[in-house]
């Protein structure tokens, strides 16, 4: 990884990890599925095998579309106080929409800010 921006430009890690783009060329796939991570890049065969984004991108996920979701909820009860099934019937599926639409954005972002700032180099390999 050392010498990869002799070979290939510089590619913004934010905009290549909401496209589901390679961090190193910015061409090829990140990912294989909705959230699965392919094994290299069909353009510049970079191996994926130093991308993992652990629980990360759900916490983010549950922390952002919480906050959002359930404020939005309280103000809905305060200003106008509906029936509960009501709001199950709103919120469920912004919630869902929302979840499964961030998810895979904050996945990509996560794993292509990992490879620009060289995350996974220094990690030591512990036995398991």
């Amino acid at each position: 990884m050392s010498n990869d921006k002799a070979f290939y430009p510089s590619v913004d890690p934010v905009q290549a990890g909401l496209r589901g783009r390679c961090p190193r060329c910015g061409e090829g796939r990140l990912f294989k599925g909705f959230l699965t991570v392919g094994d290299q890049c069909s353009n510049c065969d970079l191996d994926y095998s130093y991308a993992d984004a652990g629980d990360g991108p759900a916490v983010f996920v549950i922390l952002i579309i919480g906050f959002v979701v359930v404020g939005l909820a309280l103000w809905m009860e305060v200003t106008y106080g509906p029936p509960i099934w009501l709001q199950f019937l709103l919120w469920t599926p912004l919630t869902l929409f929302l979840t499964l639409t961030s998810l895979r954005l904050i996945k990509g972002v996560l794993l292509t800010l990992q490879y620009a700032n060289k995350a996974r180099e220094g990690r030591l390999d512990l036995p398991e």
